[in-house]
């Protein structure tokens, strides 16, 4: 069984990759890293790290050495994190260490969240149906963005030959929450924050008018929409069976119903891209959440073309956990990797009892493993916790 910890490469150093093994394998009793190899930017509590309990990673950065070979002449190209030439590239001694440790490598990877390169390249990040660009999420369906994704994994699949490779935000993003300082004196609701997410950049627009699909309507509706929720007093629900319905809660308007269906061909075709450039020898497979559809994701069309899924599931009731992983493994089928992803947060998680029911529900309805989140952001004392979830399904 796959069980495996979120984990950022600083964190390892602030440790060492002894006393880090030490606590994976022997305290929490996992046998793999899901290591940072592509982040943005955050700010950090780390109660873990002995003198540096505030942390600002770069924004935008990857935590290896990239191969110039691989990105010459490309339009989009990744940035080397500071981290990596001041204290060690973490990946490399990983996976150079895994008969030592005993813990596979997972590389977890950020593919269009990236603030950075948005600013650096305007022309490729999704815009909502007004133009506005959003700079945090390069789009799906920009060819320099797909290229860049595609080598990113090819670059570090083929160089490190990691057991797995964790893809997340290779689809398009929300608008609450996926940059920094947001201000909202409206109070979006959730199908606001859908609405403001949808994307009509020039490379969406001209993909989806080739697939024949009526866009110019689409985005007419869509500008309405948002102009209408702008306007109100208080947020207002227009869609009642939204998200329930995924995308057949817009039914009544058809030109944007036909958007919403097509919109999973960015990212399905892009994930199948990824996955051909990849070394054959590491597993791909997609981060996501329940409702994938938001971000353009076809979890069953996808799984076609990767070797699987993580569903994150942080703050459900285990009853909750086992529908969605029996969904997910409706949708992928028996053969493909299906994994849960837990946080170690509190309060969502107050004790290991909520923390073993949760992975206990997953495992039970089909999951072939587990992801708990996150190892330099939670008190040494609650890998005890995941001690004891991986006790209750291992």
């Amino acid at each position: 069984m796959h069980l495996s910890m979120w984990t950022y490469p600083w964190d390892i150093q602030d440790q060492g990759v002894a006393a880090f093994a030490a606590d994976l394998s022997g305290r929490a009793g996992l046998n793999t890293v899901s290591l940072a190899t592509s982040y943005h930017a955050g700010r950090f509590l780390q109660p873990r790290s002995p003198g540096q309990k505030a942390y600002f990673p770069e924004d935008g950065t990857v935590y290896f050495r990239p191969d110039e070979a691989l990105w010459q002449g490309k339009t989009i190209r990744p940035l080397m994190a500071r981290n990596v030439t001041e204290r060690g590239d973490m990946l490399d001694a990983l996976t150079r260490a895994r008969g030592a440790t005993g813990l596979a490598v997972s590389c977890w990877t950020v593919c269009l969240h990236n603030s950075r390169l948005g600013m650096l390249h305007p022309d490729h990040v999704t815009r909502n149906a007004f133009g506005n660009a959003n700079y945090y999420n390069l789009c799906p369906s920009s060819p320099a963005a797909r290229d860049y994704v595609v080598t990113l994994v090819r670059d570090i699949t083929v160089n490190h030959k990691p057991d797995m490779l964790e893809l997340e935000s290779p689809n398009f993003m929300g608008f609450a929450h996926e940059y920094h300082h947001e201000k909202d004196g409206v109070g979006l609701n959730a199908e606001d924050d859908f609405l403001l997410s949808l994307c009509f950049c020039d490379h969406c627009t001209a993909r989806a008018r080739k697939a024949g699909i009526p866009v110019d309507g689409a985005q007419k509706t869509l500008a309405r929409f948002i102009a209408e929720l702008c306007e109100r007093a208080v947020p207002e629900r227009q869609f009642p069976d939204f998200p329930a319905a995924g995308i057949d809660a817009f039914r009544d308007h058809p030109e944007l119903h036909a958007f919403l269906a097509w919109r999973t061909e960015p990212v399905t075709s892009l994930i199948g891209e990824i996955k051909a450039a990849a070394d054959p020898a590491t597993r791909i497979v997609l981060i996501d959440l329940k409702d994938g559809w938001l971000g353009g994701v076809d979890l069953e069309a996808a799984g076609k073309l990767c070797d699987g899924a993580i569903l994150c599931c942080y703050d459900m009731a285990p009853e909750a956990v086992g529908d969605v992983i029996r969904t997910g493994r409706a949708m992928l089928g028996p053969d493909k990797f299906l994994g849960l992803g837990l946080r170690v947060f509190y309060p969502e998680v107050d004790g290991p009892a909520i923390l073993s029911a949760r992975a206990k529900a997953a495992v039970e309805a089909g999951a072939d493993g587990v992801n708990f989140y996150n190892y330099g952001l939670i008190p040494a004392k609650r890998l005890d916790w995941v001690k004891e979830a991986v006790g209750a399904i291992a």
